[in-house]
């Protein structure tokens, strides 16, 4: 029989509610639902953030071991993925060739090598699923330019404000991501010997962000002991072109060079910048831990990894290959790797190496076996993709809030995670689901019925 017992601000569930990772308190709503459909919407206003007519009534609430081990394997898979990537080869321009980069990736260096792989990982977010086993993490977005950052920081405003005592006192805990990476800009101006002022250079002619989606970051910073500011690739050249003691020895590269080449923009300013001593984080050789191809060669395992690290790999990675023509091994035997996946389409996923939002990616079970043969065909002879495992998501039981109704009602959602780290540090939990409860590749941009949140911790 199931239960519910209110504890104040927090309900706690009785069993049958979801996946237990997830545990059984949930937040309740705080204010009618109007209130809050507004105060979402106002908080990432002017940002470029598209309309959802599915909006959270609340934070959602997990335990605090669950949310302590996401960040926990998150930080020592990143750093696993860092090993892996600088091993493939002694220099860049080797790395570039194993890794068939396109020629658009090969630019914006650091001089010192050494910087360059240092700060490679100060940004990241995975993205993972609770599988019937607990959290998989599918893949790692490693750049300065995450998605999640900005929108985790304004759901977390709204939250806050609405479910703080007369004390300012909340019933769930989650570090600020402004606040996270603002520590990290700290200890690596620290590290750097360089004045605590940050460049966030990105820019507003990018299709889907809007300025404001930048200055948010900067003001916060700003009041915060950081002298930071916003810059345009053509205003690049005064971070560093201007009086020592003004200029930015160390900034953010909120960008992808692919956003910029398709609406036109130079990456020349930033090359500059580079050149001139200004350390923006993080750096190009991130694309390496970027690419899925990372994923699958440290999933198939590197002779200098510990028994440790081989069991957390296997624990929190699903089996992933890089697709080809040869031999590997699945669930303790040799296998043809393309007679494999080509046999076992409705188990596998196939990913190009490089791909956003969810492009570049056939589920087997979706397509038809015709489509996945096609698919696979070309994969496998280009060499720059992975299959992968399908980790079928399991669900939390949410309170939504849609246009279409006038109170805050309940759902069965199966949430894609994004833990935050910057500098290795938590900075909140992002996550992306689909307000009909219907599971999948979850891009807030691309789907009408997609809705976005911040896990807490309880």
């Amino acid at each position: 029989m199931q239960t519910r017992r209110d504890t104040g601000r927090v309900e706690e569930l009785g069993a049958g509610h979801g996946h237990p990772w997830f545990g059984r308190h949930r937040l309740r709503p705080a204010a009618p639902a109007e209130t809050i459909r507004r105060m979402l919407r106002h908080e990432l206003r002017d940002t470029g953030w598209p309309y959802q007519r599915v909006l959270p009534a609340a934070p959602m609430a997990i335990p605090r071991a669950s949310y302590a081990e996401v960040f926990r394997v998150g930080a020592a898979l990143t750093e696993l993925l860092r090993r892996t990537a600088l091993e493939t080869a002694p220099t860049t321009a080797d790395r570039l060739a194993a890794y068939r980069m396109p020629g658009t990736e090969d630019r914006l260096w650091l001089a010192d090598p050494f910087t360059e792989e240092r700060y490679a990982t100060s940004v990241v977010r995975p993205d993972l699923v609770i599988g019937p086993d607990g959290p998989r993490f599918l893949e790692f977005n490693v750049s300065g330019a995450l998605g999640g950052v900005v929108e985790t920081q304004s759901r977390l405003a709204v939250w806050r404000r609405l479910h703080a005592d007369e004390n300012g006192r909340t019933p769930f805990h989650s570090p600020s991501p402004f606040a996270a990476r603002a520590g990290m800009f700290r200890a690596l101006g620290a590290e750097l010997g360089v004045a605590p002022r940050v460049a966030v250079v990105g820019s507003a002619r990018v299709n889907g962000v809007e300025r404001r989606y930048f200055e948010m970051e900067a003001e916060y910073a700003g009041s915060h002991g950081l002298t930071t500011r916003f810059f345009e690739p053509e205003e690049l050249h005064e971070a560093w072109d201007c009086a020592p003691h003004l200029r930015y020895g160390m900034g953010l590269r909120n960008f992808t060079i692919p956003d910029w080449l398709e609406v036109g923009l130079d990456t020349a300013p930033v090359q500059g910048a580079l050149d001139h001593g200004c350390v923006l984080v993080g750096t190009q050789t991130s694309t390496f831990l970027h690419s899925k191809l990372t994923m699958g060669l440290l999933s198939e395992g590197r002779p200098w990894m510990t028994e440790g690290e081989r069991a957390l790999v296997d624990r929190y990675l699903p089996w992933t290959r890089i697709l080809a023509d040869r031999k590997t091994e699945r669930e303790g035997r040799r296998v043809d790797l393309l007679a494999f996946v080509l046999e076992n389409r409705e188990r596998l996923v196939l990913k190009a190496g490089l791909g956003e939002c969810g492009k570049q990616v056939v589920i087997g079970r979706e397509v038809e076996q015709a489509v996945w043969e096609s698919a696979v065909g070309e994969a496998a002879a280009d060499g720059t993709s992975i299959v992968q495992d399908f980790v079928e998501p399991r669900t939390t039981r949410v309170t939504l809030i849609a246009d279409d109704r006038d109170e805050p009602y309940e759902a069965e959602v199966a949430p894609v995670l994004g833990p935050l780290l910057f500098g290795g540090r938590p900075g909140g939990l992002f996550c992306r689901f689909f307000g009909d409860g219907s599971a999948g590749i979850v891009s807030v941009r691309g789907h009408t019925s997609s809705s976005d949140n911040v896990m807490v911790a309880v």
